[in-house]
């Protein structure tokens, strides 16, 4: 609605405001998680989960109004007609900017449960982020290293138990996990120094995904493939968005079955491991080419399109 006024007055009215909607949600969960802390119950525990649940979707609502304030966004999501908010779900996605996550939670808002990050167990520690995280219900990931493991055999395996105690709470509460594979967003220049296979991805990090099915595989209903593409803003998103510039916001998923081809042990069994590899490595391949097609398509269109003349 905003996006006619000039880029340079927009961009500091939405960074100030983006950033008070994340103030404003981290001082009223971190309360929750101090509280969950001295309530050792798990009734509170229940109450207090469910509390975070809603200040999540209050941040996320806040955030898809900002978003489509200041941008006159074209939202195109597909591949969303059998999901509900009952499931359980690993959400696997590309990962371009750190737009991403306010526009995977707008997608998931309607159409299934809030997404939850694995976070870095030492992370529970840290002052206000450890307890805002805790109070939204945020899982924890405990992994040894392979020099640990090798001085203190008997913690093998031990990892996953940690983990998997972690997810525990949501045996009986719908849950969405997401898992960003690439690790870090995709550039040029990491894909060079990565000599990424691809032409729009990075090289998919298996062991994440793993280690995430082999803790609560059996919980999944299923695996929630999420493509992302901006295709009108391809060099920096997040200061595009901020000033009033993002078109387009391409959201394809597709849905693939929780099975034995990826639950296994990844970590000591060398078959499943390279099977998983391969796996993984054909999907993204295929995300490659919807890229790529889309953006052809894209590009067909704009040149089809007449120009007006006066």
């Amino acid at each position: 609605m905003l996006s006619f006024l000039p880029g340079f007055l927009l961009l500091p009215i939405s960074f100030s405001l983006f950033a008070l909607n994340l103030a404003f949600w981290g001082i009223v969960v971190t309360p929750l998680g101090i509280l969950k802390l001295l309530l050792p119950f798990k009734a509170a525990h229940r109450l207090i989960a469910a509390l975070g649940r809603r200040c999540y979707r209050g941040w996320t609502a806040v955030n898809t109004f900002l978003i489509n304030l200041f941008n006159d966004v074209d939202w195109q999501i597909s591949g969303q007609q059998q999901l509900d908010k009952d499931s359980w779900y690993l959400l696997i996605a590309n990962h371009k900017s750190w737009v991403d996550i306010p526009v995977v939670s707008t997608f998931a808002y309607h159409l299934i449960p809030e997404p939850k990050f694995f976070l870095k167990d030492e992370l529970k520690w840290v002052p206000f982020l450890g307890t805002g995280c805790w109070a939204l219900d945020m899982p924890y990931m405990k992994r040894y290293s392979a020099a640990t493991l090798a001085k203190h055999p008997e913690l093998k395996g031990k990892d996953i138990e940690t983990t998997r105690n972690s997810c525990a709470k949501f045996v009986h509460t719908p849950t969405t996990i997401i898992n960003f594979v690439e690790g870090s967003r995709c550039t040029p220049e990491k894909q060079r120094a990565k000599n990424s296979p691809f032409t729009h991805l990075l090289p998919p990090k298996a062991g994440g995904i793993a280690f995430t099915l082999a803790s609560m595989g059996e919980q999944f209903n299923a695996i929630l493939d999420v493509t992302l593409i901006y295709p009108d803003n391809t060099q920096h998103i997040a200061l595009d968005m901020l000033m009033g510039r993002l078109k387009r916001v391409v959201i394809q998923a597709e849905i693939l079955p929780v099975d034995t081809a990826v639950i296994g042990d990844y970590f000591n069994d060398p078959v499943f491991r390279d099977n998983f590899q391969q796996w993984l490595n054909q999907r993204w391949q295929r995300k490659d080419q919807q890229i790529e097609c889309y953006l052809k398509q894209n590009q067909r269109s704009l040149q089809a399109t007449p120009v007006s003349q006066s």
